[in-house]
Order: structure tokens, then sequence, then C-alpha cells
């Protein structure tokens, strides 16, 4: 379930007004109970909505002030004293989805008079632009979209609707973004890919072509400092729904697939491709021309040569990969066993000679 921020103002909704958007069921309490916000259960005010998923948690949450306590369907023995209690498939996914209908986006404040504006700009409704910001001839800026303070949107770039760019967050010519797309501050789309041509004489390097695009497509968030580099002479597409963290280098041609979890400073080379729903963790380094399969979760660190292909294939749902060259974890496990017991036997030999 998608659910995305209104540009209402509204922060207070009742218990049956976030059951009607997200579900679940009222199983105690006052259905016109309002609430205008969402905390961790200790702290909670008789304003927030909290959770509990695991019965350990809804047992110690049965002392919380929450006005409202989401916990998972079936725990009905273990309601708290919360004034009202809701049942869902999932809490946490309830909770987080709550969270976004109650911080809604503040309303526009319209385009600040310090920003620059450039030619044949087109702007949707209700768009925000920020102090010093600027953009570019031919720009096209959808309803709702915030761009914070500083922000350059070079010319010719789309940006689709209900976007957010925060401070100082860089978007070359030949980017386009669709609808709720998140890029915070310092990150920079659409710049030159890191590509060379060799002189064999003289040892000089020629920079190979980068003339193509960059496509973000919704529902993706770009973590601060983060950079994804235009394709040479395609294109590099980040597709619906991917997570980006801060610190995150994506190379050019490459290709991210859907609901595509990436972690912090991760670097993925040129032409690379990633599957639908793959996990990438922190610090991971991927060739050029390398492909991960869909669902496939690299661990910290974890490396893939340029040119290999990893997936999924004959491995358990969950298996891990790590290390360098990226296996199952497991296996690496294993192999480490071994050679500590092979150090620790040719160090008992070497003190027995």
């Amino acid at each position: 379930m998608s659910c995305q921020r209104q540009d209402t103002g509204e922060k207070r909704m009742t218990v049956a007004e976030l059951i009607d958007v997200l579900g679940g069921k009222l199983v105690q309490g006052d259905p016109h109970w309002e609430v205008d916000g969402v905390s961790s259960w200790p702290f909670a005010s008789p304003t927030d909505v909290a959770f509990a998923e695991s019965t350990a948690d809804v047992a110690q949450a049965r002392g919380s002030n929450a006005g409202v306590v989401v916990v998972h369907t079936g725990n009905a023995e273990l309601y708290s004293r919360a004034n009202c209690v809701v049942e869902a498939d999932h809490p946490r996914m309830w909770f987080a989805l709550a969270a976004k209908l109650l911080n809604p986006l503040p309303p526009s404040s319209g385009v600040h008079p310090t920003a620059v504006i450039g030619r044949q700009v087109e702007l949707g409704e209700n768009v925000t632009i920020g102090a010093c910001a600027v953009i570019g001839d031919h720009v096209h800026i959808g309803t709702g979209t915030r761009i914070e303070a500083g922000a350059v949107i070079g010319e010719g770039v789309r940006i689709g609707e209900f976007c957010h760019i925060y401070p100082r967050a860089v978007l070359y010519k030949g980017t386009t973004l669709g609808n709720w797309v998140v890029v915070h501050a310092g990150a920079v789309l659409g710049a030159d890919g890191f590509g060379y041509v060799r002189d064999e004489a003289s040892g000089a390097y020629t920079q190979f072509p980068q003339q193509g695009t960059l496509a973000i497509e919704d529902d993706v968030e770009i973590g601060a400092n983060s950079t994804i580099d235009r394709g040479a002479l395609r294109e590099t597409r980040i597709r619906r729904g991917t997570k980006v963290d801060n610190l995150v280098h994506i190379g050019h041609n490459c290709d991210i697939g859907e609901d595509v979890i990436l972690v912090a400073l991760t670097g993925i080379s040129g032409s690379c491709t990633v599957g639908k729903g793959a996990v990438i963790a922190g610090q991971v380094g991927i060739g050029d021309h390398a492909h991960i399969g869909p669902g496939v979760i690299l661990g910290g660190q974890a490396g893939v040569l340029s040119g290999k292909t990893v997936t999924n294939e004959g491995l358990r749902p969950g298996t891990v990969l790590w290390g360098t060259p990226a296996r199952p974890l497991p296996q690496v496990l294993r192999e480490q066993v071994v050679l500590t017991r092979l150090a620790r036997r040719s160090r008992k030999q070497k003190d027995g000679e």
C-alpha cells in the first residue's frame, strides 16, 4: 500500500479517518478520537499513535499513554490502556503510513523573490521555489512540488508532481523525475559518467561522450550527497519505489529495478543492472557491467566483480551474499572456519620445528 501526503496543512485526524485510508480494525475505543502525530510507545501522549509488533512489545505497551496503539491482528488478549487499539496485519507499515498522513507538506509559499527563473519555465499549481534557487530555461515543474533554497535545476529538466527537492541539490540537463520523488540536500543527479579513452602512445585520457539522460521514476527517494550519473549515449534509469541512502554512487547506463534498497557508501559502476526488490547493504562495491538479480541481498562490504552475474538461483529466499566475490554467507563462514583451522595447524607445525 502507498500513502502520499496531501498539501493541505491539516494534521489532526480521527481514528476512523485513519482506518478509512489505511485499513485495520478498531477493537477498543472511540472512532472519533483525534491524533496529531506518532511516537514510540514509552513516550507517546494521548494525541499520538504508537505501534507494537511482537507479543513482548504489546505486553509492554499495555502501560502506554498513547491515544492509539496499533497491534498485530490476533493480539486481542493483550490490549493496552490506550484510549484506542487498532488491529492491523502489518502494524509497522500502518504506523509509517499514519505518520505521513499526520505530517502533511506545508502549504505552498510560491516563488521566493531571490529565486532565478529562466525562460519558458512551466510551473504547476502550488509550486514552491525557495530562496536563491536557480531554475534553468524550459524547465517543467509539476503541481505541488517544492524546490528548496539554493537548489539548481538545469535547462530542460522535467520534475513531476509532489516532488521535494531539498536545499542545494543539483539536477543536470537531461534529468527527468516522476511524481512523489524526494531528493535530499547535496544530491547531484545527471552529472557526467566516469568514462575515458586512453591514448596508448601518450597515455593521455579523453572523455568518452557523456550525452545521455537520467530518468527517475515515481516514489523514488535519493539520500543526501548521493550522485547518479546520466547515461553515456543512452539513459540511466532508477525505477519506481527505489530508496537510495546517503553517499551512494550510481554510474552511467545503470538500470536499477523497482523497490531496490541501496544503503550508504555503496558504489555501482557503469552499465550495471539491479533487479526488482534487491537489497544492497552499506559499502558494497559493484564492478562495471555486473548484473544483480531480483531479490538478491548483498551484505555489508560485499563485492561483485566486473561482468559477473549474481542471482538467488538455488538459494533459499532471504539468503545473504557476502564477501568478495559475493557468495552465500553460510559458505563464507565455513570457509573462514577452514582457514582458521589451517592457520592454527600451520602455527602448531611451525612451533614444533
